[in-house]
């Protein structure tokens, strides 16, 4: 009777670690499936992330070439690209081509020729603008006097959109057509420029306050409570005097070294 109980209570032993130990092992495996669950999990949301990061994010590799209706921009645009003479017409439609500075490190843009026309070239800036690394703006300097409203509206429109002004690329305003006797140097420009572009901030103002600082995307432009300058700027501003045709007519080289050594800087 004591052997017999003695069997009983050792088989019942046996029976309660074999069971303990069933539970231990199943246990730690649902313990090291949910960690892999778990590190599954962390592999795919970091793959989102990056993937989502590296999908919004834009290389800027884009020059622009904006300005008015005749300012002469894509005339340097091919002066740029080939180095000589071609006659041309008023663009409708963008033109793009990759463009080697001339520098040491030999870097390559697309350098992207902009219509100068207002309906043409909302859309097409609208489309590059988060991509330029740097935009030549064209001005005529022979009729700058005549121009210098419209000039103004087209550069304020520019300098106080959002992105341009988030990615403040370098701004070279390119004093065109400096052969041409009546051609304003690039500091008159400048000057007349930023009392202009002053002007059209106050009175555009008002419009930014009443819809908390901000207007179809719009920031103010440059520093409130002081006159407007172009150093206020993010960006970096040049301002240089060029000739896309050259005082040597058609045959003649083009006066464009100002332009190309601030290219050969961006």
């Amino acid at each position: 009777m004591e052997e017999k109980l003695h069997l009983d209570i050792e088989d019942f032993s046996e029976e309660q670690f074999m069971e303990s130990f069933l539970k231990e092992i199943q246990s730690e495996e649902a313990v090291f499936i949910i960690g892999i669950f778990v590190a599954l999990a962390l592999v795919i949301l970091t793959i989102v992330f990056f993937g989502n990061f590296w999908g919004t994010s834009k290389v800027r590799n884009a020059v622009l070439l904006l300005g008015l209706c005749d300012s002469g921009k894509t005339l340097l645009f091919t002066r740029l690209l080939l180095g000589k003479f071609v006659r041309t017409q008023t663009s409708i439609t963008e033109s793009s081509a990759t463009y080697k500075s001339k520098s040491d490190r030999g870097n390559s843009w697309t350098l992207i020729d902009v219509p100068g026309h207002e309906s043409l070239r909302v859309q097409i800036v609208e489309k590059y603008k988060a991509v330029a690394r740097a935009i030549v703006f064209v001005v005529d300097s022979s009729i700058f006097q005549k121009d210098v409203r419209d000039v103004a509206e087209f550069l304020y429109s520019i300098l106080t959109d959002s992105i341009v002004a988030k990615n403040a690329p370098t701004l070279v305003v390119a004093c065109n057509k400096q052969d041409i006797t009546m051609a304003k140097s690039a500091k008159l420009i400048q000057q007349q420029l930023e009392k202009e572009l002053n002007t059209l901030r106050l009175t555009r103002s008002a419009a930014l306050s009443s819809q908390d600082g901000a207007v179809g995307g719009s920031v103010y432009l440059g520093k409130k409570g002081k006159d407007f300058e172009f150093s206020q700027l993010a960006n970096r501003v040049e301002f240089i005097e060029c000739s896309a045709h050259g005082s040597k007519g058609e045959d003649g080289d083009a006066e464009i070294d100002a332009l190309e050594k601030c290219l050969a800087r961006i």
